[in-house]
């Protein structure tokens, strides 16, 4: 009889070249998943079973996915929208955030806006700066750049369209952010056709749980705190946890241990209200991981 056993799913999964690479790497990492490379570097093996890996620049992630040779990967919400593609977004990692915006030398504006009359913008984002000179009502030719777009202004375009994450770069060039069009940050995304396989689901959302547990512990932190019997709930009344704290007796029935996952945003603000509901002995550390 022939083996009637089916091979198991590949997910084609690409990954970020260039400013990305080392955070999402990282990220990789940091969920326990290990990446071997090649000799060229450019198809690394991953610990992870299920997956053909690539490297690409972001744009090129964006088009293969929207071509479907590409089931997954990592790209900036900026590319997708410039490339104007329907993809899946699976997360938003949060990480690399940058605007896309508008800036100038302040001489260009008149009342924060371009001076009347035609201009010319330079920018790697033509479809957007298109879009945005239409809604805006702006009388803009766009000039395709090729990297450096900061350094056209003013002999060789009046104003550009660029990303920028600090915007000292900008400033540094003597030019002044006057729009903001898009904010971005590293996204995984997948094609849709490769979500409804059921075995490529599987896997995919195997790789989505990992990452988003490493993304989630990051902006969490376990807090680990004494009280006395008498003033327990009112501690674990202002506790921000995910669900509920874990609440352990203390010996010779001295009072309670209280340990959650809170915010590590807002802490300093927190750690001063625990104090005030009788908490003490407070341990606060990292997290490497949160799965739901």
């Amino acid at each position: 009889m022939p083996d009637q056993t089916a091979a198991p799913a590949v997910v084609h999964l690409a990954l970020p070249k260039g400013r990305m690479q080392e955070n999402v790497q990282k990220l990789l990492g940091e969920a326990g998943i290990r990446l071997t490379f090649d000799r060229r570097g450019y198809r690394p093996i991953l610990s992870l079973d299920g997956f053909e890996t690539k490297l690409l620049k972001p744009q090129n992630i964006v088009e293969m996915l929207h071509v479907g040779s590409r089931d997954i990967g990592f790209a900036g919400a900026d590319w997708v929208a410039e490339k104007e593609v329907e993809l899946l977004e699976l997360f938003d990692t949060g990480l690399d955030p940058v605007r896309i915006v508008g800036a100038c030398e302040p001489s260009f504006l008149e009342n924060g806006r371009p001076r009347p009359g035609p201009f010319l913008v330079a920018t790697e984002y033509e479809r957007l700066t298109r879009r945005w000179l239409e809604r805006e009502k702006l009388e803009g030719r766009v000039v395709r750049t090729y990297g450096a777009t900061e350094v056209f202004p003013p002999e060789d375009a009046d104003c550009i369209v660029d990303n920028t994450s600090t915007g000292a770069t900008l400033k540094a060039n003597g030019l002044t952010i006057f729009a903001e069009l898009l904010r971005s940050s590293t996204r995984m995304y997948a094609h849709p056709r490769s979500m409804d396989d059921p075995a490529k689901r599987d896997v995919i959302e195997h790789l989505v749980l990992l990452v988003r547990s490493v993304t989630d512990a990051r902006r969490r932190v376990m807090v680990e705190i004494n009280v006395p019997t008498d003033r327990l709930e009112e501690l674990v009344g202002i506790l921000p946890c995910m669900r509920y704290p874990t609440v352990s007796p203390l010996h010779a029935g001295s009072g309670f241990a209280v340990k959650a996952a809170v915010p590590r945003e807002g802490l300093p603000v927190l750690i001063a209200r625990i104090k005030a509901a009788g908490g003490t002995d407070i341990v606060v550390s990292d997290i490497a991981q949160i799965v739901p």
